[in-house]
């Protein structure tokens, strides 16, 4: 496919968790309001940063900036409340989010799933059970009717094959956390299971691959626009005698996803590090490396190097979806940035395919079991005012777009 739209797509995103605020119906909020926060969560969402009602504000710094996309999620748990039960106005606010994007010159491009799941759907199951794929596909169905042709493209999963990814570089750790978590919040809701897109268990991926294909259908039949999916593809490095551990999870985290996408109109690449593995396996950071809030190597050349990964793997066009880096000094997000498109850029001048790069993220928010420490965004956010402060890094990016429109 073609590039569908006039110039290199410069954007910034959001997931609607993460930002919203109020989200009390999905599965993430009953996990972080546990009363221990299920041993996992540093602290609950809460309010986020108030993006549900500011997001018009949001978008006119983005605008001013001058990037020409917004990436941003919607929220299932919202439109869909209960089973079978759907909230027009919630669909509404959505097609509003858009408009309101096309109306500051702003490409919207939409995530029908980032992370979260009606909490309906975890006490169903989840993404174990079979019958997920297929109500999610409704999901899709309604609000690629719903939104129509604002939408630029659609992606259906953020980081479908996040949980595999986890399992695979934190085996025993992660799953005694998640097992703790499980255990929790089926206890707190009177269920004899929970289960959700981060928790789910062996059967998941089979569920998650046939309901990408079935929303995928779905959107396609709604609107014209490209369909993809996301996947989290740190840049897997062998020292010697590691290649052996190096293959085996590539091709179980990010091979088997790559593969999926080939039915796809172009593949969603978020890449942050690389991961190191040696004879025993995997390795930590090496010695002296700087890192980031969360614990990561500081590595920006990985993105270039996964984005001609994901285009030779799959032979589709490459959209970055997210890239960033959580920082407490705003320099080095300028520095980490201009990086990473340096090696965006020798992957375009050997042949990769790229539509467009989308910086992870518009806005400080809630990082997950993280809690509001990482700091990602272009744009600060006081935690008790709300008040929004342009970071100098954004004005770099939005700068840098500007003379580059065609990409870097």
């Amino acid at each position: 496919m073609n590039r569908p739209w006039a110039t290199f797509l410069w954007g910034a995103a959001t997931a609607a968790h993460q930002v919203e605020g109020g989200n009390v119906g999905n599965d993430i909020w009953l996990l972080e309001n546990l009363p221990d926060r299920g041993g996992g969560f540093r602290e609950p969402s809460g309010d986020a940063v108030d993006h549900y009602h500011r997001y018009e504000g949001d978008l006119d710094l983005l605008a001013g900036l001058g990037l020409n996309a917004y990436r941003f999620s919607v929220e299932w748990a919202r439109i869909e409340p209960e089973a079978g039960r759907v909230s027009m106005a919630a669909l509404d606010h959505y097609a509003r989010m858009a408009d309101a994007c096309l109306a500051r010159g702003l490409t919207p491009l939409v995530t029908l799933h980032h992370f979260t799941s009606p909490l309906w759907l975890a006490q169903a199951g989840g993404w174990d059970e079979a019958g997920a794929a297929d109500r999610f596909a409704d999901h899709c169905a309604r609000v690629a009717e719903h939104l129509g042709d604002r939408v630029a493209a659609w992606v259906t999963f953020n980081e479908i094959n996040l949980a595999s990814l986890g399992f695979e570089l934190a085996p025993a750790r992660r799953a005694r956390r998640l097992e703790k978590l499980r255990a929790a919040a089926a206890s707190r809701i009177e269920a004899s299971r929970f289960s959700t897109f981060l928790t789910h268990d062996g059967r998941a991926p089979e569920v998650l691959a046939r309901a990408h294909i079935l929303a995928a259908e779905a959107v396609r039949a709604a609107t014209g626009a490209p369909v993809g999916l996301t996947l989290a593809l740190p840049d897997l490095q062998a020292t010697p005698g590691g290649e052996a551990h190096r293959d085996r999870v590539r091709a179980e985290t990010q091979d088997r996803w790559l593969d999926l996408a080939k039915g796809d109109d172009f593949v969603g690449v978020q890449t942050y590090t690389r991961e190191l593995f040696g004879p025993e396996g995997r390795l930590p950071p090496p010695d002296g490396e700087a890192l980031t809030l969360t614990g990561w190597e500081v590595y920006p050349q990985a993105l270039g190097h996964a984005v001609s990964y994901a285009a030779q793997r799959t032979g589709k066009p490459i959209l970055v979806t997210e890239n960033g880096i959580a920082a407490s000094h705003d320099p080095e997000r300028a520095d980490y940035t201009r990086r990473a498109l340096e090696g965006l850029a020798v992957a375009r001048a050997q042949g990769t395919e790229v539509w467009g790069y989308v910086h992870w993220s518009a806005l400080d928010n809630f990082e997950w079991m993280h809690g509001y420490g990482p700091t990602f965004g272009l744009i600060g956010v006081d935690r008790r005012t709300f008040a929004r402060q342009v970071r100098d890094s954004a004005h770099w990016l939005g700068d840098f777009a500007r003379r580059h429109p065609e990409g870097p």
